[in-house]
């Protein structure tokens, strides 16, 4: 027995006893055979970012070899709206990588994602999934370097206000039991999440605490531990549809909104990455943030405009994107500082021992943990289309890499304390702002589409898709228009209660 591999909680990594990379069609096969399921599920991804589903019932072993090498047929153009009507079958093919047993289904069911391929039977070149492969696949060419990445998944769960043990109004961040509500959901989840796959770091209470109409709001979050990105989006896919269908079994609304009303935390959908080679993170050098992260930094924030039109998809995400609310609005970066777009948290870079000084019979640790040092991407949301998302962020870090002036860029786009301190209000007035609505960051994503689309990374008709979608919301003026409606503002929260 593999010990890096006996404590999965996944249970085909427990049965076959293979890292899910290694997986091949065989495994499944066997697997399916020896553990009694009788379905099986492909799931994918369309333009409103919400797993589809596709089912078979297993009627024989000629049949189950039949769909897991040759997938089926879909309708393109009902799952994308830039695909035409006269020209729409595409075929869905599934990656055994991704195979989990399904944890809600009362039929023993097997369920895969699975990937777009055209009627030449050649990947889907506007794929959001296919189109962060190919960014990663250029990164690395470019760079010799890996892109990894994590995303810090917040949602609020709704339920009936039971009268005992309220938490304090906007004070929930790490609360537990009984002011705290959902942790045992919360722990439901994770082990679900954990068990189709999902690489999780932890989970906890978020600010976000009130009561409104008799009715409890909690804030949560459920974090992810760094790996390749193309793994760290199929994971917060997969989580937000666990958490759903978890809460909606249980009879609790659960939302991933960016804004849920005036004057409370709305929710962020943070994403980390780190910088890879040889399985060593290069974030940091002699216990410093590296150049290497330096550039990669200076990159997302060139782009980081054009970047909201794949993280944040609804005009409501933009009522979120405002001063002291703890969400950025201005382009710049900074250390262990909230305010700023890009964030370097603490990365374990100190020289004193803390567990020894915790835990005074423990003697000799390692001080230092390079590895675990990331930066944080934290203008995106819940209505992001996670695979864009993370495939612009690889683009433009790349472009980081290509910037001749980038560690000069870097610098100038610098604040150590709080952007919105008076002390900082030269620097603030010099600095490029976020978008504040939808069209503004298709307006963004127009200027800089030829760099998503080197490569043949973003393909015309996905950029062209996402634009249009994003100017069809016409909201040019809304942020403006509802500050002070507040009637106008919840009617377009609740419009968008379920995005993404």
């Amino acid at each position: 027995m593999n010990p890096s591999l006996n404590m999965s909680p996944n249970r085909l990594v427990e049965f076959l006893q293979k890292d899910p990379k290694d997986f091949r069609k065989a495994d499944i096969i066997r697997f399916i055979k020896e553990n009694g399921i009788k379905m099986v599920n492909f799931m994918y991804p369309a333009d409103d970012n919400r797993l589809k589903t596709l089912n078979f019932v297993i009627n024989s072993e000629e049949y189950l070899d039949s769909i897991l090498t040759f997938g089926e047929r879909v309708d393109g153009s009902s799952l994308f709206p830039f695909i035409e009507a006269g020209n729409s079958d595409l075929y869905v093919i599934p990656r055994y990588s991704t195979a989990f047993v399904d944890p809600f289904a009362e039929i023993p069911t097997l369920t895969l994602l699975a990937s777009f391929f055209n009627k030449e039977g050649e990947p889907l070149k506007s794929s959001p999934e296919y189109t962060l492969r190919k960014a990663c696949d250029e990164f690395t060419r470019v760079t010799g370097y890996e892109f990894h990445a994590m995303g810090e998944l917040e949602y609020y769960v709704i339920s009936e206000d039971t009268g005992l043990f309220h938490a304090s109004d906007q004070k929930g961040y790490h609360e537990s039991a009984p002011y705290a509500k959902f942790n045992d959901f919360r722990a439901e989840c994770m082990h679900l999440i954990a068990q189709a796959g999902g690489q999780i770091k932890y989970g906890h209470n978020e600010v976000g605490n009130f009561t409104l109409d008799g009715m409890i709001y909690e804030q949560n979050e459920i974090e992810f531990l760094p790996i390749p990105a193309l793994q760290a989006a199929d994971n917060l896919l997969i989580a937000k549809w666990i958490i759903r269908t978890l809460g909606a079994k249980k009879g609790y609304d659960v939302t991933f909104a960016p804004k849920i009303t005036a004057g409370k935390a709305g929710s962020g959908l943070h994403i980390h990455f780190k910088i890879m080679k040889d399985g060593k993170n290069l974030m940091t050098e002699n216990g410093v943030l590296s150049d290497v992260a330096k550039k990669a930094i200076a990159g997302i924030l060139e782009y980081a405009d054009a970047i909201t039109a794949m993280g944040n998809k609804v005009p409501t995400s933009y009522f979120r994107l405002v001063p002291h609310q703890e969400a950025p609005t201005s382009i710049c970066w900074g250390d262990r500082n909230r305010s700023v777009l890009v964030r370097v948290p603490l990365g374990w870079t100190g020289k004193v021992d803390m567990c020894s000084v915790a835990n005074p019979l423990e003697i000799g640790h390692e001080t230092l943990s390079p590895q675990k040092q990331t930066a944080e991407l934290r203008s995106a949301d819940g209505s992001a289309d996670i695979y864009q998302l993370m495939a612009a962020m690889v683009v433009a870090a790349r472009k980081g890499f290509e910037n001749e002036k980038a560690l000069q860029r870097a610098e100038d786009m610098y604040v150590s304390v709080n952007i919105h301190n008076e002390e900082n209000k030269e620097k603030l007035a010099q600095l490029k702002s976020l978008p504040d609505s939808c069209m503004a960051s298709a307006d963004a994503l127009e200027q800089a589409r030829g760099v998503f689309e080197e490569a043949d990374v973003f393909s015309p008709e996905l950029i062209d898709g996402i634009i249009s979608k994003l100017r069809k919301y016409d909201d040019k003026n809304l942020r403006a228009s509802t500050e002070a409606n507040h009637n106008q503002m919840m009617k377009m929260v609740r419009k968008y209660w379920h995005c993404g």
